[in-house]
């Protein structure tokens, strides 16, 4: 016969623990909807610089500046960013980027070009540490929202080890935000930088919603008007010059974005994990009360058939 006491001591774990990822899916939204106000902030930066470089890109022939980020070197070293979280409890973020990050290591090192590490986050930084990878510098304990002084730090990196000609070519992997149940691990070329990649595109951003009264992520698409700077207007610098300053501002936003992206898509994933946590938790619950009552209801047939049996002895 089942301990009843076990059972209820079983039902009062699973309740405790249904109290915790509850707890740890609200404060994951109440994340989610910080990022959301952080874009939003850096969006005027990000647009303005755009109608800058858009103009400079009106008046200057990208392809004929000879500037050391946009130099294409012969790729004999590949330097890759790889962003991932400090903590775990997020479903297979983690574990999603890593793996797209140590094939991409592989497809290097088959076509016999060499590669080095910078990884952002405690979950790269063991796992690759752990297996002996070629580790060029290493970022742990950033802010769960990520902001414009890290990218900094983390531009100048990758500044100095393509300037140095320590990479011929730096590729970022980080985790795609897509919606609150997708997301998905892409490779971005950060340098050398192309006229192309400096093409203006539009942006998207993240909201979080509730329907239903659940939370539910979504992307909305911003267009982004570009306007030129007026013809007449007068550059009090040689604008090759003003392009040299403007660049490593474009690549420390290039990174801020990913870094935004990225913890996106750790929050949605820790918010979806915890759901599912919560329901798992609910459903245990239901199984086990029931379990309790069966034992409950059989124990006190027991009794009854004991005593029944005893008065009959009599």
């Amino acid at each position: 016969m089942p301990n009843l006491k076990a059972i209820r001591d079983r039902i009062q774990s699973v309740k405790n623990t249904k109290k915790i990822t509850e707890a740890m899916r609200l404060v994951a939204a109440a994340k989610v909807r910080r990022a959301q106000e952080q874009v939003n902030a850096t969006r005027p930066f990000a647009d303005n610089l755009a109608e800058v470089l858009y103009s400079l890109q009106a008046r200057l022939s990208f392809e004929d500046i000879d500037l050391p980020l946009f130099q294409q070197r012969e790729v004999k070293t590949v330097g890759l960013v790889v962003i991932t979280a400090d903590r775990g409890l997020c479903g297979g973020y983690n574990t999603n980027v890593i793996r797209r990050a140590e094939n991409r290591a592989k497809e290097l090192a088959a076509e016999g070009i060499n590669y080095k590490f910078v990884l952002i986050g405690r979950k790269a930084i063991q796992y690759f540490e752990n297996r002996n990878a070629p580790i060029d510098k290493t970022y742990a304990g950033l802010e769960q929202i990520p902001s414009a002084a890290e990218a900094a730090s983390i531009g100048d990196e990758v500044l100095s080890l393509f300037l140095s000609e320590t990479v011929d070519r730096v590729e970022l992997i980080y985790t795609k935000f897509v919606s609150l149940i997708s997301s998905r691990p892409v490779i971005q070329t950060l340098l050398p930088l192309t006229a192309q990649g400096l093409e203006v595109k539009d942006d998207e951003i993240f909201r979080l919603t509730t329907r239903g009264g659940s939370f539910s992520v979504e992307r909305e698409t911003v267009s982004n008007e570009v306007e030129s700077l007026p013809q007449y207007t007068i550059f009090e610098q040689d604008p090759v010059q003003i392009l040299d300053a403007l660049l490593p501002l474009y690549l420390n936003n290039q990174l801020l974005r990913a870094l935004q992206e990225s913890a996106a898509s750790e929050l949605a994933a820790r918010m979806t994990a915890m759901n599912n946590a919560s329901e798992n938790a609910s459903e245990l619950m239901k199984t086990l009360t029931l379990s309790y009552n069966k034992a409950r209801q059989a124990a006190i047939t027991q009794e009854l058939l004991e005593v029944v049996a005893g008065a009959n002895a009599l």
